[in-house]
């Protein structure tokens, strides 16, 4: 059994949270903010400890990169947390109101969901995001974050803890970093949690999907695709693929896939597109079409059209048309994010139509797919499914609705 904490006990708990008031969330939020900006070097220090360790390890360049904290990535993740508790509640909304014919008067409103497990690896940011958003929302919260940001973690639980503490909140949440398999499974197997958001590769979610009992609202891996139509202004495009692969490569967001028409395909036009990322020290993994024009480029295999590189790595491929080019991407995506760069109205229209993903682009990086860029604040994930919830999961994905039956001692014929 689970010894450090009590699911039970923190369901029965929740209700303290979810019934504060907005302003006394928010106070709770700032506070929280305020204590890790003012222990930035304790927390800094954690930090390294961690990365020196992932480097005895032997851990990847791109993994090194999430859970590494600097004092602008943290101040980043303060700030976020301010920018929280200056957004509007999200709870107790009135959605819809309507009389019945009897009189009684019905109130469907925005709640809480309950008890939110979130499982999640490397990223020291999805801790205090997380933290914002569910007291925000009034949700009760285990965080089971990885052994790669166990001191990272603990440091900034520190602080998280002594002001849930000094609200008599502690005992609504739950923080793990170092459970085995077996206390993994029961931990996400217990029937008091309400929803599990994993955050993390393929492996952890399908770990989480096997054994959970709860419902599993998936932030999914991004194999992110762009296509350049041969309608494309080509110094777009060229910029749009630049920044969506090297402005941060180990984040979901970034480009894994570009697919090009093959009326572009002429020794000028892809060294205009690609020169710019193998300068900058990407490896360009391309069909056989492709590598004929760049001798640069390393011949691509099928694995690659199915790979999150997550790194200073390219799959570029050439198609026949737009219709091959949708094809490919809703064969391959992991239903992220999408780019066609186009100066056809109609040809965008189509694209946005028949690709199947979340957040899909018109002439612009996928890179902005994102809680804070959509103007949501802060984001656990990104949803890559459809039921409850698409693509950024913030204050609303966090939420849920009831309805509330307002009578005079009306009775049904």
């Amino acid at each position: 059994m689970l010894t450090e904490i009590n699911l039970n006990n923190i369901k029965k708990a929740w209700p303290k949270l979810a019934c504060l008031s907005n302003e006394k969330r928010n106070q709770i939020i700032i506070e929280i903010a305020d204590l890790i900006k003012n222990n930035i070097n304790y927390i800094l220090e954690a930090n390294q400890k961690d990365i020196n360790i992932g480097k005895q390890n032997k851990l990847t360049n791109t993994l090194l990169d999430r859970l590494s904290l600097n004092e602008s990535r943290l101040n980043s993740m303060v700030e976020s947390l301010y920018k929280i508790a200056k957004l509007p509640d999200p709870l107790n909304i009135e959605n819809k109101t309507w009389t019945h014919k009897s009189g009684m008067l019905i109130q469907k409103i925005r709640v809480p969901i309950g008890l939110l497990l979130i499982v999640y690896e490397a990223r020291p940011n999805v801790t205090t995001d997380t933290i914002g958003l569910v007291i925000k929302t009034g949700n009760a919260a285990i965080l089971k974050g990885s052994r790669q940001t166990e001191n990272t973690n603990i440091a900034l639980t520190k602080y998280i803890k002594i002001v849930l503490e000094k609200y008599n909140l502690l005992e609504c949440f739950g923080f793990f970093n170092t459970l085995d398999e077996k206390q993994s499974i029961e931990l996400i197997s217990n029937k008091n949690i309400d929803l599990i958001i994993p955050r993390g590769g393929e492996k952890l979610k399908e770990f989480v999907k096997k054994y959970a009992v709860a419902s599993v609202l998936g932030a999914g891996g991004g194999l992110c695709h762009i296509y350049i139509s041969d309608k494309a202004d080509l110094q777009k495009a060229q910029q749009i693929i630049f920044n969506a692969k090297t402005q941060r490569p180990s984040v979901c967001n970034s480009v894994e896939t570009v697919l090009i028409h093959k009326n572009l395909l002429d020794k000028n036009t892809i060294q205009t597109l690609f020169q710019p990322l193998l300068d900058h020290k990407v490896i360009i993994k391309a069909d056989q079409e492709l590598c004929n024009l760049n001798t640069n480029f390393e011949l691509a295999t099928e694995l690659d059209w199915e790979t999150e590189y997550l790194d200073l790595i390219l799959a570029i491929k050439s198609v026949n048309s737009l219709e091959e080019a949708t094809e490919h991407i809703n064969k391959y995506s992991t239903g992220h994010s999408e780019a066609i760069i186009t100066e056809n109205e109609t040809e965008a229209k189509i694209f946005c139509q028949i690709i199947d993903s979340a957040c899909i682009y018109v002439n612009a990086s996928t890179r902005f797919t994102d809680g804070e860029e959509f103007g949501f604040g802060a984001e656990i994930g990104i949803s890559t499914q459809k039921l409850h919830a698409r693509g950024p999961i913030g204050l609303t994905e966090l939420t849920t609705y009831k309805y509330l039956i307002l009578g005079q001692g009306q009775i049904r014929n």
